[in-house]
């Protein structure tokens, strides 16, 4: 082993020590690598996040009367706060099939219930998500809402109501896949 080799072998392995203290490592050749310690923490920390159940996703609400698919709810997240707007709606042939809300007040009032947000500032509060209020598109009403989900995340409780939680109604949603093109 000539001397300049034996040098340039010393010098990466200084700076292996080096970068121990930083929790990241150099190998003999210079390249860094993880610790194997370091990969499995963070794999286990992103599966523990992923395994949260979430009200992110499609949702199918039923008629309180006909117990029948009303609509599709797409329940998105955007800086830490929960929106919902409709995407398909389950009508009967003798039913307006693009009805709007002439009920509704200010920008909503008389636009097409399809497409329409009627889910809004929803935030995660423990296993609840609350604050934010909702639309009921038939009467044009906003009411204050919570979310919850049970069953493991397959359905969605939905809570209306003014003033107090108390003095509103409940509704479950189920999840839905998403709609065939």
């Amino acid at each position: 082993m000539s001397g300049k080799s034996k040098m340039n072998g010393n010098s990466n392995r200084a700076r292996a020590d080096t970068h121990r203290l930083s929790g990241q490592r150099l190998d003999y050749d210079g390249n860094m690598r993880c610790r194997p310690r370091h990969l499995l923490a963070g794999l286990f920390a992103a599966s523990v996040y992923a395994a949260e159940p979430s009200p992110v996703g499609l949702w199918k609400t039923i008629d309180d009367d006909t117990h029948e698919a009303k609509a599709l709810v797409e329940i998105s997240a955007h800086d830490g706060a929960l929106s919902g707007h409709i995407i398909k709606l389950f009508r009967k042939p003798q039913e307006d099939q693009n009805p709007h809300c002439v009920d509704c007040t200010g920008e909503r009032h008389n636009q097409p219930v399809l497409g329409m947000t009627i889910l809004w500032d929803e935030r995660r509060h423990g296993d609840t998500w609350s604050g934010g209020e909702i639309l009921d598109p038939d009467g044009g009403e906003i009411y204050r809402c919570n979310l919850r989900l049970i069953d493991g995340g397959a359905k969605l409780q939905v809570r209306g109501y003014i003033g107090i939680s108390l003095l509103g109604r409940t509704q479950v949603w189920e999840r839905a896949a998403p709609p065939s093109p």
